[in-house]
């Protein structure tokens, strides 16, 4: 028998789910905290939680019997995801349960902001008969545009068109044959979309690139009298530009119902009535309650009785000596998949990884996942790692592809990766030097021997003498370090792409004098891992 806690209220059906296999013990206890909760943790195989119950490193170092927490739910910032992956605990969430309530609050939230529902209902309980004050805006024939289309964004937009409204999306990580087939006209860019939207609703995850996504800035190039939504994540919009944009009458309006400090009780947005608030409340229906039970009943229960993991946050354990064996050529595909990410200029719609060499008799699903994890990280909602970045790309209708070949090349190991977007090819190669230190060792047409860590800047340019003399002055004069400098060309005098390796990331001044060198023809950063770093989830 196994051993549940089940440490948060859970609907009675999730309960049923875990009972009817026969298989598992069920400690049903909500509110346990402390000591309390601790030793009910070590006597658990697994555990079951909610928001309500918070698994800190105290409560997790040395479990040596806890093996899954699932969340009913799913954001796990009340879980220490390092502390369990480091005790090897898989964490697993929710993700599907709660979609369809978090697009129906997204849409009741927009029909009150419009129709001024909120003011309304408390004018009228207030005593007065006031219609001329509370004239709307129908939704009908506006264009909303929706940024983000994973679960919840598509689900947005599905009802959308389902009330006549014109739909645009962007997401970076879906094609745009994907979108058109979902009815959606694709923009390639958040701010090509902003001056179209009459309504713009956020549905992507927080994190430091979506940090204040849409501030001052964003909300200028929208149109005046236009309004903006936010069911996702506080800090994405930036409150206090929000607060002014709609003060000056720039935009109508805004419903949320998330917030930048949660618990939120006291804003200047508030006292706007052209504005709807919710305590968070897209997942709070009965309906998803029950979905997440389910749900986080039915992966406790698959995973005790046949092994099966699925929707984890954090990497199960695997063997140790096949984790040595393949973690160099998972290191390299990794870092391969973020640098693509990152010179991707249009959503992705193929990548291939060709294993060469000693990778191809190596654990080629792994390095393939780790690959994949590279090119989704930061991008996505929930967390991508090893487990779940291979299933995440292909829902965003990335083609995965994976090739081997045993031949030996110039390199012992080299891990060939190209991405596909509906404007380029992007080739980009790595090779380990030594038995520890990943190398960038080619990039589109040109061969390097570049550090595939830290920050790069790389520039195209014409080989020319002085070049990389002028590009090394203009580093010193902004304090810039250069710790290692690169340059591959085709052949002398032509087109060649130079690489610096640098130890900070340079200001946007000095990006710019660089790029005003007649010489050089474009200029991009790179923000790598440090060395050392490894795919989130390995043990």
């Amino acid at each position: 028998m196994h051993r549940v806690l089940i440490s948060d209220s859970l609907a009675p059906e999730g309960i049923e789910i875990l009972r009817r296999t026969g298989k598992i013990e069920i400690d049903n206890r909500a509110g346990l905290k402390g000591e309390d909760l601790r030793a009910a943790l070590a006597e658990a195989d697994g555990v079951i939680i909610r928001s309500g119950t918070r698994l800190t490193s105290e409560l997790l170092d040395g479990q040596k019997k806890l093996k899954v927490i699932v969340r009913a739910g799913v954001g796990v910032d009340n879980i220490d995801v390092p502390t369990a992956t480091r005790n090897g605990i898989i964490v697993m969430n929710t993700p599907g349960g709660n979609t369809l309530s978090t697009a129906e609050q997204t849409i009741a939230l927009m029909l009150a902001m419009c129709r001024h529902v909120p003011a309304a209902d408390a004018s009228l309980r207030g005593g007065k008969w006031d219609r001329k004050n509370f004239t709307g805006t129908q939704v009908a024939g506006k264009t909303i545009g929706v940024v983000g289309l994973g679960r919840v964004g598509q689900a947005v937009a599905r009802r959308a068109l389902g009330l006549e409204m014109k739909v645009l999306g962007y997401d970076p990580f879906l094609s745009a044959e994907r979108a058109t087939a979902m009815g959606l006209e694709f923009i390639p860019s958040v701010a090509e979309m902003l001056p179209r939207v009459d309504i713009l609703t956020i549905h992507v995850p927080m994190t430091d690139e979506t940090k204040n996504l849409i501030g001052s800035a964003e909300m200028a190039q929208m149109k005046k009298g236009s309004f903006i939504v936010n069911c996702a994540r506080g800090g994405i919009i930036d409150e206090q530009a929000l607060h002014e944009a709609i003060v000056s009458k720039h935009l109508a309006g805004a419903a949320l119902d998330v917030f930048l400090e949660e618990p939120c009780t006291d804003s200047p947005l508030f006292k706007l009535p052209n504005v709807v608030v919710s305590p968070h409340l897209g997942a709070a229906t009965n309906e998803a309650q029950f979905n997440v039970a389910v749900e986080a009943a039915e992966l406790m229960s698959d995973f005790f009785d046949t092994g099966n993991v699925r929707f984890a946050v954090n990497m199960p354990s695997i063997d140790p000596k096949e984790l040595a064996d393949v973690s160099q050529s998972l290191d390299i595909a990794w870092r391969l998949g973020i640098l693509q990410a990152q010179l991707a200029r249009a959503p992705i719609r193929r990548a291939t990884i060709a294993l060469l060499g000693r990778a191809a008799s190596q654990n080629t699903r792994l390095i393939k996942a780790g690959f994949a994890a590279g090119l989704l990280e930061g991008a996505l909602e929930q967390q991508v790692n090893l487990v779940n970045a291979e299933y995440l790309a292909q829902e965003r209708g990335i083609e995965l592809v994976e090739t081997t070949s045993s031949t030996v090349t110039d390199f012992h190991t080299l891990i060939r990766t190209d991405v596909e977007t509906d404007q380029e090819t992007t080739t980009a190669s790595g090779t380990v030097r030594g038995t520890q230190y990943s190398r960038l060792v080619r990039l589109g047409p040109y061969r390097l021997d570049s550090f595939l860590d830290g920050n790069l800047i790389l520039y195209h340019h014409q080989d020319k003498p002085g070049l990389i003399g002028a590009v090394g002055t203009i580093c010193g004069e902004y304090n810039v370090n250069i710790a290692q400098m690169n340059v591959g060309r085709r052949e002398p005098g032509g087109d060649a792409l130079g690489v610096l390796a640098v130890d900070s990331l340079p200001p946007s001044a000095a990006l710019e004098k660089i790029r005003k060198d007649p010489r050089i023809s474009s200029v991009s950063v790179v923000k790598l891992p440090p060395f050392g770093a490894r795919p989130a989830g390995l043990p």
